[in-house]
C-alpha cells in the first residue's frame, strides 16, 4: 500500500506550472502507475497533462465512469494500493457516485478525481455543474474541494493519507477548471493539515491481549469469525498462525474469502445468508465468537439479537465506531488486526476442543454445499466447481457480479489466498464484475483473472469489453445465462409465490412474462452475447452441454484476449441454504 513516507520524491522545481500538471505529478510521485480516466470539459486540462505524463502514468479510457470507478478498485482489490479514476463535472462526477459508496462500505483506497466548473460559476447552475462534494459527503472517507492551486500538492498527499491509513476508504478530490489552468510553484513536501487526524493505527493494549489469551484458553466451543478486515491489514499469515497453534474452527464473510484456505479441515467456509449449514450452526452454539476484522454485517447476524446469543464476544477491529454499533462485545478491542494477532500469537495456548473440533467437522460432512449432480444439463454450481478444479492451481483472479451466481461462486469456487477474490459485498452492485476484473488485470498482467457474472449483472458494464479489447486486457467472462434476475427472481419464489414481477429479462412479447409463467418460450436467447462479444472485438462462445463445457473452458483460457464464453443454465435453480432476512439459524432453508 501507497505510504506519504515512500512517496517518490520529485526534482526540486522553481518555474510556474499549472495546477493540471501538479495533480498529475503528484500521482506519479505518489507511486500511481494507472489510472481510469473519462474526460469532459471540466476535465481536459488534466487530461492534457495525462498525455505528458505517458511515460510514467498509464491512462485507460473506461467506456463509462462507473466502470472506470470499478476498474479502479480492481486495482485497490487486488493489489492493496490505491485506484485512481478521473470524471468531469456534472454526470461524469455522479457517474463515479456509485463506486465511491461501493468502496465506502467495502473499505476500499480509492482516490476520485472529478473536474469542476470555474469556481466563478459555482453556484450558478452552470453547464455540467453538480455539487458533487455535497453529493458525496456521507459515502467518503474524506473529501475536497481545491479552490487554490498551491494547495493542490498538498491536498493529494493528504487524499492518498486518508485513503491508506486507518480503516481504508474512498477519497473525492474535486478540482474546478480554472484551478486546473492557474500556475504557481509547487511544494510537494509541504506539511499537511489534518488537525485530529491520527496517522497511526490504533493497538491493542498488552492487558487487552492477555483477556483474548485467557478467553481463549477457557473456552469449550470456540470459533473464529473473520472478515475484510484481515485482507485490508495483511494478516493473513497471523490468522493462520492463530488457527494453527489453537486449533479453533474458523468461518469467514464473504469479504474475507481467501484469508484461511477454504480446502483446509478446520475452515467452515463461509456464513451467513448463503453460508454454510455448518458455519452457522457452529457460530450459534458457540461460546466464544472471536470476531476479527468484521463488522457483524445484517447479511451475516440475521435477528441480530439472536446472533451467538449464548456466546462471549471478542471483536477486534481498527474502526472504533464498529465496535458495539451492530453487536455488543464483551472483549470490544479498536487495534489494527494484524498487531493484534502478532502479539496474541505469542502468549495464545491452544484450548481443549476436540469434542467441539469433532462436532463441527461432523455438522460440516451432514449437510455440505451440494447440487444435483445428475442433472442434465449445466448447473451454475457445477460450472463453477469445474472451473475451479481446472484452475486452481493457475492462482487466478476471480471478480463477480453482483446475484445468484456471486453467492455460488463464494460456495464453490475454493480460495486458498487473500486478493484473489472480488466481489462488491457491501453496496452489492450488479455491473461491478467484468469492470473490477479489467482493473485486476491491468494490475496484474500476468495472472488470469476472470469475471464470473450472471446476464443481468454483465449487461450493465458490458461496454467495458471495448476497453478490455482496445486496451489488451484479457479478461475471461464466465457468463451464467439464466435470462432472469435470479436473486430477486428466488425471493419471488420463495416468498411471492412466484408472482414474476420484472425478474425475466427476454422479449416482452413472450405470453409467459407477465407474472405466471417461467418466462420461457421457444425463442431463440436473447440477447446473442456471443455477437456482442465478437462485436467488441473479443473471443466468444456458447456452450449448453455438460459434455462440451470442459474444452469450451480451454478454450476461453486458452485465447490470446478477453474472452466471453455464454454458459446455458436454468432458471430454476436456487441458491441454497438460505436464512431469510432477518430471521435465525432456526429457520435456514436448506431445500
Amino acid at each position: 500500500m501507497a505510504t506519504i513516507e515512500k512517496q517518490k520524491k520529485s526534482p526540486p522545481k522553481s518555474e510556474l506550472i499549472t495546477g493540471a500538471d501538479i495533480l498529475i505529478q503528484s500521482l506519479v510521485n505518489l507511486g500511481v502507475e494507472t489510472i481510469f480516466a473519462y474526460p469532459g470539459g471540466a476535465s481536459m486540462p488534466l487530461h492534457q497533462a495525462l498525455t505528458r505524463f505517458s511515460d510514467k502514468l498509464r491512462t485507460i479510457l473506461p467506456r463509462h465512469e462507473q466502470g472506470g470507478g470499478f476498474a479502479a478498485q480492481g486495482i485497490a482489490r487486488s493489489t492493496g494500493k490505491v485506484g485512481v479514476c478521473m470524471a468531469t463535472s456534472g454526470p461524469g462526477a455522479t457517474n463515479l457516485v456509485t463506486a465511491i459508496a461501493d468502496a465506502k462500505l467495502d473499505s476500499i483506497p480509492l482516490i476520485a478525481i472529478t473536474g469542476q466548473v470555474p469556481t466563478k460559476a459555482i453556484g450558478t447552475d452552470a453547464f455540467q455543474e453538480t455539487p458533487i462534494v455535497e453529493v458525496c459527503r456521507g459515502i467518503t472517507k474524506h473529501h475536497y474541494l481545491v479552490t487554490d492551486v498551491n494547495d493542490i500538492a498538498r491536498v493529494m498527499k493528504e487524499a492518498f493519507l486518508i485513503a491508506t491509513t486507518g480503516r481504508p476508504g474512498p477519497v473525492l478530490v474535486d478540482v474546478p477548471k480554472n484551478v486546473q489552468q492557474d500556475s504557481c510553484v509547487p511544494d510537494y513536501d509541504s506539511d499537511m493539515i489534518l488537525p485530529g487526524y491520527s496517522f497511526e493505527s490504533p493497538h491493542a493494549r498488552p492487558e487487552q491481549i492477555r483477556q483474548i489469551a485467557a478467553a481463549i484458553k477457557l473456552a469449550k466451543r470456540p470459533i473464529i469469525y473473520a472478515g475484510g478486515g484481515i485482507v485490508l491489514a495483511e494478516a493473513s499469515e497471523e490468522l493462520r498462525a492463530l488457527v494453527k497453534k489453537t486449533g479453533i474452527p474458523i468461518t469467514t464473510t464473504v469479504m474475507g474469502l481467501g484469508v484461511y484456505p477454504s480446502t483446509d479441515d478446520l475452515s467452515l467456509d463461509m456464513l451467513g445468508m448463503h453460508g454454510s449449514v455448518y458455519s452457522n450452526y457452529a457460530v450459534d452454539e458457540a461460546d466464544l465468537l472471536i470476531a476479527l476484522g468484521v463488522r457483524f454485517d445484517d447479511r451475516v447476524t440475521g435477528k441480530v439479537e439472536e446472533f451467538c446469543k449464548h456466546g462471549k464476544i471478542i471483536h477486534v477491529d481498527i474502526d472504533a465506531s464498529e465496535l458495539n454499533k451492530n453487536k455488543p462485545a464483551h472483549i470490544p478491542v479498536c487495534s489494527d488486526v494484524k498487531f493484534a494477532l502478532r502479539e496474541l500469537n505469542k502468549i495464545v495456548e491452544a484450548p481443549e476442543i476436540s469434542e467441539w473440533v469433532d462436532q463441527c467437522s461432523q455438522w460440516k460432512r451432514e449437510d455440505p454445499f451440494k447440487f444435483d449432480a445428475k442433472f442434465p444439463g449445466i448447473l451454475q454450481q457445477w460450472a463453477i466447481q469445474k472451473l475451479w478444479e481446472m484452475t486452481r492451481d493457475m492462482d487466478p483472479i476471480i471478480s463477480v457480479g453482483v446475484g445468484q451466481h456471486q453467492m455460488w461462486s463464494a460456495q464453490f469456487y475454493k480460495f486458498d489466498k487473500p486478493r484473489r477474490w472480488l466481489s462488491s459485498s457491501g453496496l452489492g452492485t450488479m455491473g461491478f464484475g467484468l469492470p473490477a476484473a479489467m482493473g485486476a488485470q491491468a494490475a496484474n498482467p500476468g495472472k488470469l483473472v476472470f469475471d464470473i457474472d450472471g446476464d443481468g449483472s454483465f449487461q450493465m458494464n458490458i461496454q467495458e469489453l471495448a476497453t478490455c479489447f482496445c486496451e489488451k486486457l484479457p479478461v475471461k467472462v464466465l457468463l451464467l445465462n439464466n435470462q432472469h434476475l435470479g436473486m430477486v427472481m428466488q425471493w419471488e419464489d420463495r416468498f411471492m409465490q412466484g408472482n414474476r414481477a420484472h425478474t425475466f429479462l427476454g422479449p416482452i412479447d413472450n405470453p409467459e412474462a407477465t407474472g405466471k409463467g417461467d418466462g420461457l418460450g421457444p425463442k431463440e436467447r436473447y440477447p446473442d452475447f456471443v455477437q456482442i462479444a465478437r462485436g467488441y472485438g473479443c473471443g466468444a462462445a456458447y456452450v449448453k452441454e455438460k459434455s462440451d463445457y470442459e474444452a469450451a473452458l480451454k478454450e476461453m483460457i486458452a485465447y490470446d484476449g478477453p474472452y466471453v464464453l455464454d454458459v446455458e443454465v436454468p432458471y430454476q435453480e436456487h441458491v441454497l441454504p438460505m436464512i431469510p432476512g432477518g430471521h435465525t439459524v432456526r429457520d435456514i432453508i436448506k431445500s
